[in-house]
């Protein structure tokens, strides 16, 4: 059983940045493909980012050149900067484990862009 618990959530203004942390316990980090995910009220929950176990990346299209997923094994912590922050990047972003099926999910977190 992997536990995971994401933090740096926050209120910021278009433009600015953000760090999202989610850090795991309970389980062999190194070995799972890590993910982002987000989402708005009133809509489903939607693919960030990715990172495989070997550090390979995929983004989606909204937040490419913008976003950065990276992790540290040796802190069983993957990270999620965010660059240039847009109103529409507010929603609740969740930290998966696995993937979306048969993973582990996060309690999520809350970024609000607003000016």
């Amino acid at each position: 059983q992997v536990q995971l618990v994401e933090s740096g959530g926050g209120l910021v203004q278009p433009g600015e940045s953000l760090r999202l942390s989610c850090t795991a316990s309970g389980g062999r980090f190194s070995i799972y493909a890590m993910f982002w995910y987000r989402q708005a009220p009133g809509k489903q929950r939607d693919l960030v980012a990715a990172i495989t176990s070997l550090g390979n990346t995929n983004y989606a299209d909204s937040v490419k050149g913008r976003f950065t997923i990276s992790r540290d094994n040796t802190k069983n912590t993957v990270y999620l900067q965010m660059n240039s922050l847009k109103p529409e990047d507010t929603a609740v972003y969740y930290c998966n484990a696995g993937g979306p099926t048969k993973g582990y999910w996060g309690q999520g977190t809350q970024v609000t862009v607003s000016s």
